[in-house]
């Protein structure tokens, strides 16, 4: 017998009974249903009761966008594919008959998902003038004599970015920004002289030198300027990525809140409008939510930096199951005005148990994800704090597709303007990777016999980017959601022309519910283990 959640009574019609027009449906769910289009929800003019209520006057953020990273480990992998199978990737991505990604990040010089790492893109030593900055490190292609399995020595991240600028730039709808930032700033920046330290059991990142702090602003300017040369546009930068470090286990540099502040204001900001790109937004931070605070206080406690900030870059790697909403709540409130975007996250462990990737790759073919749809429906991923005795019931194992839906849906009710999930596309392993910090992406490629696998939680992030697009605004909520459900959430968003996207993740077995927008109600069904998207114009 089917389970269902709630108790509901059937629309109470008023006088008018004239139907609206239908509301177009599409699923995602454990039984094999992919972005499938299903039978249209029909709303009517009623009230309902003990339903789920959106306010479409109530407005809250407006969304940024939906997207993956582009980098150096992605354009790898692509470049063992044949051209045409990879431009099929990629107009699957990004293309507007695609999943129409509005969003990437990108990295700038070398991070954990490069190929060989530990490189910048100015590597001469005591250049504050920038003068050797190029982009031609990511203009090297990979050497078939090197790697046997590429079958395209020429291309790279260079022509990644490149191919996936074109393909938005083609389209009708040209809505695309991309997110860029460092690991870390070329190593004769650094005090230690590193791009990061792993000998002897002694980790870190190191500290970028204070005489130091205008020649890193000037190159990350000249990053942008050099992509402008190109025809491409950086719309943001960070200062660094997870500025607290990741235990120097690969590039990585120290950056702390009051070092950050300072740097944001007297000469991140300074050196970019300088060099003529005003515009270009800075997202302090980028690292994990709950340890924002810190950040925000430094940040947007100094009056240069504040006025150089637009907001706060945030991943989620806290916590498998949480997306801190009071720490998003709090963080808004005191700071209205400021956007929080989510520029990384990921599946990192892949249902090896204990974290042990870094020694038996393999491990994660074996635990049974490539080509198995159960794998990312089911709790038995695990990530990189699963086994450590500190991280208490923050860390279970746990469902990718159900981390990702919750995590995004939770994230629009509370403040996140946007979500970029980490590399677009990764091989069969999760790599390479050249520290071993295997992990998934949305399009996983087994190269050997050109298998490109597209997970489940790609079509749940296809169907979220479809329906929530750039300059959409966030709908706020009935309350009583998280009351009446365990097993069921929803975020509700309105574009432009007063079309509203319903999108609903369900955890559990199959229900129905009724849901209320504004003079309008409908019964919702939902089958098991699904996501369900709803688009209606009342």
């Amino acid at each position: 017998m089917r389970n269902t959640i709630f108790l509901f009574a059937l629309c109470a019609l008023s006088a008018c009974t004239a139907k609206v027009p239908s509301a177009h449906v599409w699923l995602t769910s454990e039984a094999g249903d992919k972005c499938a289009e299903k039978e249209a929800v029909v709303f009517r003019q009623g009230t309902a009761e003990n339903a789920i209520v959106i306010n479409p006057s109530e407005t809250r953020q407006t969304i940024d966008g939906f997207g993956g990273s582009l980098t150096e480990s992605s354009a790898f992998v692509l470049a063992c594919l044949p051209a045409e199978k990879r431009q099929a990737v990629l107009e699957e991505l990004y293309g507007e008959n695609g999943a129409n990604f509005s969003m990437s990040r990108t990295q700038i010089g070398a991070s954990d998902f490069s190929v060989e790492g530990k490189y910048s893109l100015a590597e001469e030593d005591g250049d504050v003038e920038m003068l050797s900055f190029s982009l031609n490190r990511d203009k090297e292609g990979f050497s078939k004599t090197q790697y046997p399995q590429i079958q395209d020595e020429h291309y790279d991240l260079y022509h990644l970015m490149k191919d996936v600028w074109e393909i938005k730039q083609s389209q009708t709808d040209k809505e695309y920004r991309i997110v860029a930032n460092t690991w870390t700033a070329p190593a004769w920046m650094k005090e230690n002289k590193k791009y990061y330290e792993r000998e002897n059991g002694f980790h870190r990142g190191g500290a970028l030198l204070p005489e130091y702090y205008d020649a890193y602003a000037l190159y990350l300017a000249k990053y942008v300027e050099a992509w402008k040369a190109e025809g491409v546009d950086i719309w943001a930068l960070t200062p660094v990525n997870e500025p607290m470090g990741n235990d120097g286990g690969w590039e990585s540099m120290d950056f702390w809140p009051a070092v950050e502040a300072e740097f944001i204001g007297q000469y991140m900001r300074p050196r970019l409008d300088e060099s003529g790109f005003q515009d270009v937004k800075i997202l302090g931070f980028d690292q994990n939510i709950f340890e924002m605070g810190p950040y925000t206080a430094a940040i947007y406690g100094d009056s240069l930096a504040n006025a150089a900030t637009a907001g706060m870059a945030v991943h989620w790697y806290g916590s498998t199951i949480d997306c801190f909403p009071n720490v998003l709540d709090s963080v808004h409130a005191l700071y209205p005005d400021k956007t929080i975007l989510h520029t990384e996250g990921c599946i990192d462990n892949l249902g090896c148990e204990p974290w042990d990737g870094v020694t038996d790759p393999v491990g994660f073919k074996e635990s049974g994800w490539f080509n198995n749809d159960a794998f990312w429906w089911n709790k038995v991923a695990t990530d990189w704090a699963y086994s450590t005795r500190w991280a208490g019931d923050t860390h279970p194992k746990y469902a990718g597709v159900h981390r990702y839906a919750r995590y995004i849906i939770e994230g629009m009710n509370h403040w996140l303007t946007g979500f970029i999930d980490w590399n677009i596309v990764l091989d069969s392993i999760g790599g390479p990777n050249h520290v071993n910090n295997f992990a998934a992406a949305p399009v996983m490629i087994d190269y050997e016999n050109e298998n490109i696998y597209y997970t489940p939680y790609y079509f749940v992030l296809k169907q979220f980017s479809r329906s929530m697009r750039p300059g959409d605004v966030v709908l706020s909520l009935d309350s009583q959601l998280s009351a009446l459900s365990s097993q069921l959430f929803l975020c509700a968003t309105k574009n432009a022309e007063g079309q509203i996207a319903v999108n609903i993740l369900n955890t559990g077995e199959a229900t129905s519910f009724p849901l209320q927008i504004g003079e309008y109600c409908a019964t919702v069904d939902m089958p098991a283990n699904s996501v369900e998207t709803i688009l209606v114009k009342l």
